[in-house]
């Protein structure tokens, strides 16, 4: 009798998990549509989308086994999400990258480079980081070089010289120099190009490296080619060990969620406002144009998809999986992005981890279409 009764009652509070988690599924699909500055919690939803999608693709094996009527709830919600399980998953088959540019095309690298201050914590590996670097961008043949975080000092010290490392390969440049100190060292984003810039524009940010944007011209063609760092969380050593006091369900966990919910809600609402901006240069491009760069925000989210709009993805037109280039925090942080308007063609696309940076370089042959 008393099996007969706890029954029911555990298949009605299963079904009743399985249906909330579709509800928050379904909620998060309407990140792209729905303004954080708004409604600020969809936001923490879209980070969790690739879990949600996770847990219904098991919730339906579930049901097939033990009760197939019930499998058309996760089977539902997957189908209506479509559009948001196209940007999470790419499902290219790997053909291996060829070091050798297509005839015609443009070969474009975009990484966040951290600084130059590596991974390692040892001194000696960390005075070796920026020459690394630049070794594994120049073996690539790239074109155009979009990096993020960079940093230069305009000193005799050869140490601090970032852009002489790619000076030879790279003649011409435009850099944002968004923080100063001494007069001499300057960060933020840079466009390094082996053609001509005929013009460039910096659009600044409050609080976040620029927008840049440099037309480069590559026999009778001119193409814009934008960059930026969009608003970070801007966590440091505390919010990260706040973390593990949160995994471990430490008595000062509460304390410090509050301060990493604080410091992720206003990053969800300025990343908003970034992207606002950013939209609305692309769409004032007189000349074919790509993006890239870091946009600290996941595909699933109102970022991605306001910049991207009708643009064509990199990653998935030409990668495999999730796409993870952010390797800390967690595996499916795929922040980093090459986008680009219609008048482009994809050849190819590669992700290249060097244990350098705690980014992932991309980089993708385009071409523009004749």
């Amino acid at each position: 009798m008393a099996l007969a009764f706890i029954r029911p009652f555990i298949k009605r509070i299963v079904i009743g998990i399985n249906l909330l988690v579709i509800f928050i599924y379904l909620l998060g699909c309407l990140s792209p549509w729905v303004n954080p500055v708004y409604f600020t919690p969809i936001s923490f939803i879209a980070i969790t989308m690739p879990y949600l999608a996770l847990i219904l693709i098991f919730a339906a094996i579930f049901w097939i086994i033990v009760k197939p009527k019930y499998v058309w709830m996760p089977l539902l919600a997957l189908l209506l999400s479509y559009q948001q399980i196209q940007v999470m998953f790419a499902g290219n088959i790997k053909e291996g990258f060829s070091k050798t540019k297509p005839a015609g095309s443009l070969r474009i690298i975009s990484w966040n480079v951290q600084s130059f201050n590596g991974l390692s914590k040892s001194k000696a590996a960390k005075q070796q980081v920026r020459t690394d670097l630049a070794l594994t961008i120049q073996k690539l043949n790239a074109d155009v070089v979009c990096m993020q975080e960079f940093n230069h000092a305009d000193n005799t010290n050869p140490t601090a010289n970032n852009i002489g490392l790619f000076a030879d390969s790279f003649p011409y440049h435009c850099f944002s120099k968004d923080y100063r100190r001494n007069n001499h060292y300057h960060s933020g984003c840079i466009i390094f190009s082996k053609y001509p810039i005929i013009r460039s524009e910096r659009i600044p940010f409050k609080t976040a490296e620029s927008l840049i944007y440099a037309d480069i011209v590559k026999g009778y063609d001119t193409i814009r080619v934008f960059t930026t760092h969009l608003q970070s969380y801007k966590f440091n050593q505390d919010d990260y060990d706040g973390m593990e006091k949160i995994k471990q369900q430490n008595e000062e966990a509460l304390a410090a969620s509050k301060g990493i919910i604080q410091k992720m809600l206003l990053a969800f609402r300025r990343r908003t406002a970034q992207a606002i901006i950013v939209k609305s240069k692309l769409n004032e491009s007189p000349y074919p144009y790509l993006i890239c760069g870091d946009f600290n925000d996941v595909p699933n989210s109102f970022t991605y998809f306001h910049i991207r709009e009708n643009m064509q993805d990199a990653f998935l037109a030409k990668g495999f999986g999730i796409g993870r280039s952010f390797i800390s925090l967690a595996p499916t942080l795929r922040i980093d992005y090459i986008l680009t308007d219609l008048h482009f063609a994809i050849r190819q696309f590669d992700m290249v981890d060097e244990d350098l940076s705690d980014h992932i370089m991309l980089v993708s042959d385009v071409a523009l279409k004749k």
